[in-house]
């Protein structure tokens, strides 16, 4: 060998920078796949917020435009029931618009989650503050519905009278109201299940 000739030696690429590109693919991968689930269920909740909020809302104005005038009356008696006649129906009208305002308010937080599925701070904000609100919503539908049972049914042992008969369409009102409610619990309930799914590890 002439000492002006130069030799060149094609050095094959590492096989550990070989061998680690594959890994690197298979992680940004799973965290995709693990990502688009993640987005589905943000999806999901949204939508669901969505129909909570009608539910919630609906339930409040329909027990707080419920009232009705009997076509009897004398000059100085006039028989009507409304809403604001019982203290429990006024808790279930301000209850029900609270848990409405808040929905509408979460709104934002699950959108955050659509865009970063991979975030857990408002998933995590959002369980604790629906779990509060389904404790206010599930208080304000039982109790209302107790008392809806004793329009309906009345109870001989403390002489309440059962009143629907007379106030039919109050008692379609105030019943629909409190139908709407636990159809809002519900909602609530799978809320809560979908937030902890999406926050727990994989």
């Amino acid at each position: 060998m002439r000492s002006g000739d130069s030799t060149t030696i094609d050095v094959p690429e590492s096989s550990a920078v070989a061998k680690g590109k594959a890994p690197l693919v298979a992680i940004v991968k799973h965290e995709q796949e693990k990502g688009g689930w993640k987005r589905g269920v943000a999806i999901f909740d949204f939508l669901l917020r969505l129909g909570a909020i009608i539910t919630a809302l609906a339930a409040a104005s329909t027990m707080g435009t419920s009232d009705e005038t009997l076509p009897f009356f004398t000059q100085f008696f006039q028989f009507q029931a409304s809403y604001d006649d019982l203290p429990t129906f006024q808790f279930f009208v301000i209850a029900m618009a609270i848990v409405g305002g808040y929905l509408v308010l979460s709104l934002p937080f699950s959108i955050v989650s659509i865009v970063r599925p991979q975030a857990v701070g408002p998933r995590v904000l959002l369980l604790v503050l629906d779990t509060v609100a389904l404790t206010l919503n599930t208080s304000a539908a039982a109790a209302a519905a107790a008392i809806v049972y004793l329009a309906h049914n009345g109870n001989s042992n403390t002489n309440w009278l059962a009143i629907c008969q007379q106030y039919g369409d109050f008692c379609q009102k105030v019943s629909g109201a409190v139908v709407a409610a636990f159809v809002s619990v519900v909602v609530f309930m799978f809320l809560i299940l979908l937030s902890a799914l999406a926050i727990r590890k994989p």
